[in-house]
């Protein structure tokens, strides 16, 4: 085990845990949540029924589970910044680059991405998203972990996931000690807190497993406070349907228009829950350059990133996670943003900016994308502002 976490550790791992392969007492709870129909137009979610939860069915003869967790935090995700006296953090917005000012306190990394929500008219994307495609990153380094133990004991039946097939990433994460199941629905970690991707490889080997960790949420609830749209409906249990992430990622057709307006600013998922979870403030950074923030993806803005035309987006999201959204849901995410930034009261240039980029779109030959440059166009200031 030591040689592997070695190994691991080389790869850019930052934790390696083991467990068996009996995930019969995470069955209930799969088919509760299948059938209230809280993974919405997953279908994916379902096809597999409860093989999802039997490994060997998935995978004949495994017998072991390896669980690797990778954080992902940038490199640059300062550990604070300075902050002015009412808070705000100073720098330039399109290049983040911090200006040194007279400081009175210090803000953290989560603090500095709640405030970007506070700006209408920059889009915010979440920050799993902003580099390279964790799919890519993990799973090719999960296989060259699997040469290296193929190396040192020959051949060995093994098949190598990276949130790429039916498993059940966060009970063999909780069982394997490299996390537990937190309140959001997310892995959780003592030392790590949520900011990780998880991978496993399911393999013939036996393995000794390693100790799961206990639970460490108590009586916080403020993921579920959090919740823009109120998808965290009872601690453990997530409504994807009403889930940001979901809607702006993984539905594919008219966001719902209640909805609409909770999404704010937020282009591509939703990192919220995470950013109130006090155990985020040990999160780590990745000592790997593919979780570097590509231009555009931190600080943009909005009508910015709408005018990218299909060629511009192709080329900006190349091996990127937000590729397979396609243009056309991109567009659609940007067109909500964008009437909200309408609904938020901006000044009567910007609003002009705004209205004439939608207006630009509004005879385009996606449906989707008219319809909802349709309902941004009709936003109107709050009452309230």
């Amino acid at each position: 085990m030591g040689q592997i976490r070695a190994w691991a550790h080389a790869l850019g791992f930052s934790q390696i845990g083991i467990s068996g392969i009996d995930l019969s007492d995470a069955e209930p709870g799969l088919l509760e949540w299948l059938n209230a129909g809280f993974h919405g137009d997953m279908a994916y979610m379902a096809a597999p029924g409860l093989r999802r939860a039997r490994p060997a069915e998935l995978v004949p003869g495994t017998l072991s589970v390896i669980t690797a967790r990778m954080d992902y935090l940038p490199r640059d995700t300062p550990a604070d910044m300075p902050a002015d006296m009412d808070g705000d953090v100073a720098g330039d917005l399109a290049g983040d680059a911090a200006i040194e000012t007279p400081a009175v306190h210090r803000v953290d990394w989560p603090t500095l991405e709640l405030q970007r929500l506070q700006r209408p008219q920059e889009a915010v994307v979440s920050m799993y998203a902003r580099g390279r495609d964790y799919h890519k990153v993990l799973r090719g380094r999960l296989q060259k972990l699997c040469d290296h133990i193929s190396g040192a004991v020959g051949p060995f039946g093994h098949r190598v996931f990276t949130d790429s097939a039916p498993v059940l990433e966060v009970a063999l994460a909780a069982r394997s000690g490299v996390g537990w199941r937190g309140k959001h629905t997310l892995a959780l970690h003592r030392s790590a807190g949520s900011m990780f991707f998880l991978g496993e490889v399911y393999t013939s080997l036996v393995l000794p497993p390693t100790p799961a960790i206990t639970a460490h949420c108590g009586e916080c609830s403020a993921c579920i406070t959090a919740c823009p749209t109120g998808a965290i409906v009872a601690p453990y249990r997530l409504d994807a349907r009403r889930c940001i992430s979901y809607l702006t990622i993984e539905h594919a057709g008219p966001i719902p228009v209640q909805w609409r307006p909770a999404m704010g600013n937020r282009i591509y998922g939703c990192d919220d829950c995470q950013l109130v979870c006090p155990w985020n403030k040990f999160a780590q950074r990745s000592p790997l350059p593919d979780f570097d923030v590509r231009e555009g993806l931190r600080g943009g803005l909005l009508a910015d990133l709408f005018n990218w035309s299909p060629e511009e987006f192709a080329r900006r999201t190349e091996g990127s996670a937000i590729r397979r959204i396609g243009h056309e849901r991109w567009m659609r995410n940007l067109a909500v943003a964008l009437g909200n930034a309408l609904r938020s009261g901006l000044s009567v240039g910007e609003a002009h900016r705004v209205r004439q980029v939608l207006s630009e779109a509004a005879q385009h030959p996606s449906e989707l994308v008219r319809e909802h440059v349709a309902w941004a166009l009709a936003q109107e200031p709050l009452a309230s502002e």
